[in-house]
C-alpha cells in the first residue's frame, strides 16, 4: 500500500483524482449496477499520465544528468511522457507509427514533444525509438515499467475505495500497465477474493488473449487493424503477462462493431466521449455471456481514455 500511496502523493501534486460514477442507463444495458472510472478526465485525456508523472519524478531524482527522453507510442503514453517531461524541464521525443491518430499527434506536439513517424505499428515504432535513444543520447522511457504501473495503480486505488464493493471490473489491455495497476491496487486493499478482474482486448489485436490461453507470450503475426489503438498491441510484454496470468479471471475479446456500439452508448447514456480502448470494457460487459454472468452484479468499467479523432467519432455516432 505504501508504494501506491507514495505514487499518489506524486500524482496529486499535479492532478486531482478522477471521479467514479454510477450510470443508471448503463446499468439497464448491462443488467446490473455499473460504475465507471473516468480516466477520460485527466488533462491528457487518458490514465497513462499517472504513470508518466511517477516515472519522471523518479528519473529527475535518480538521474539528474538526463536532459531528454524518448518513447514509442500510439498516443496516450506519448502524451503522458510529454506532459511529465515538460513538468521536469526535459525534452521529449516520441515515435509513432505511420497512420497514427492525427489528433493524438497534435496533442503530443502541443505538450512540447518532437514527433517522429516510423514503422507500420507500435512494435516497429518501439524498435526504432530504442535505436534512436542510443544515437541521440536520450533516456528511453519504456511502455511497461514498475514505476509506470505504480503510478497507474493510483486510479485503481481511487476506484476500489470510492465505489461500493465491486463484484467485477473490466479493464482494457494495451501493453499491460492498466490491468497490472488495477491488480496492484486490489491486492493492496485485500480484495482479491471479492473483486474479479477481467481483461479486454480487440479481436483484431488478440495477442494477450492468445497468450493468456497458452500461458506464455504469443505474439500476433499480423499488424493490428482496430479503431481501439490503445489496445493495438502485437507483441506482449512478458512481465505484464506474468501478472495478468496470476491476477485476471479471464480475457474477453470484442469486435470492432462491439467497440463502436459501446462508444455510442457512452455518449447517449452518459454524454461521455470514449475512445475505442476506453469503450472496450463496456463492449465486453454487453456480450451475451458476460451480461448473463453479470445479472444483478455490481460492475466496474475502466474508461481508460477519450482521445478519439473527430472525423472517426462523427462516423461512429452517425451509425
Amino acid at each position: 500500500m505504501s508504494d501506491i500511496e507514495s505514487a499518489a502523493a506524486v500524482v496529486y501534486r499535479t492532478l486531482a483524482p478522477t471521479p467514479q460514477i454510477a450510470w443508471p442507463l448503463l446499468g439497464e444495458r448491462c443488467g446490473g449496477e455499473v460504475w465507471v472510472k473516468h480516466e477520460n478526465h485527466p488533462p491528457t485525456g487518458a490514465f497513462k499520465v499517472r504513470g508518466g508523472l511517477v516515472y519522471h519524478d523518479w528519473l529527475r531524482r535518480a538521474h539528474p544528468e538526463v536532459t531528454g527522453v524518448i518513447a514509442a507510442t500510439r498516443g496516450n503514453h506519448g502524451q503522458s511522457v510529454a506532459f511529465a517531461a515538460r513538468a521536469q524541464g526535459l525534452t521529449a521525443t516520441l515515435v509513432v507509427p505511420h497512420g497514427n491518430s492525427l489528433e493524438k499527434n497534435r496533442a503530443m506536439r502541443a505538450h512540447g514533444a518532437e514527433l517522429i513517424e516510423h514503422g507500420r505499428d507500435f512494435a516497429e515504432a518501439l524498435d526504432f525509438a530504442a535505436e534512436l535513444a542510443g544515437k541521440r543520447g536520450l533516456h528511453f522511457v519504456p511502455s511497461f515499467d514498475e514505476r509506470l504501473v505504480r503510478g497507474v495503480a493510483t486510479y485503481g486505488l481511487e476506484f476500489l475505495r470510492g465505489a461500493p464493493a465491486l463484484d467485477r471490473v473490466y479493464v482494457p489491455i494495451g501493453l499491460g500497465s492498466g490491468i497490472c495497476g488495477l491488480a496492484m491496487a486490489r491486492a493492496a486493499l485485500g480484495l482479491e477474493a471479492t473483486t474479479e478482474i477481467v481483461g479486454v482486448v480487440a479481436e483484431r489485436a488478440p495477442t494477450y488473449a492468445d497468450s493468456f490461453a497458452a500461458g506464455r507470450p504469443v505474439p500476433s503475426e499480423t499488424i493490428p487493424d482496430t479503431i481501439a489503438d490503445g489496445v493495438a498491441c502485437r507483441v506482449p510484454n512478458a512481465e505484464a503477462l506474468t501478472t495478468i496470468l496470476a491476477e485476471a479471471a479471464r480475457i474477453v475479446r470484442v469486435s470492432e462493431a462491439d467497440i463502436r456500439a459501446a462508444m455510442r452508448h457512452y455518449f447517449t447514456d452518459c454524454h461521455q466521449v470514449a475512445e475505442g480502448a476506453g469503450a472496450a470494457p463496456l463492449a465486453a460487459a454487453l456480450l451475451p455471456g458476460e451480461r448473463e454472468r453479470n445479472r444483478g452484479a455490481r460492475l466496474g468499467l475502466v474508461l481508460s481514455g477519450g482521445n478519439v479523432d473527430a472525423t472517426l467519432y462523427r462516423e461512429i455516432l452517425a451509425a
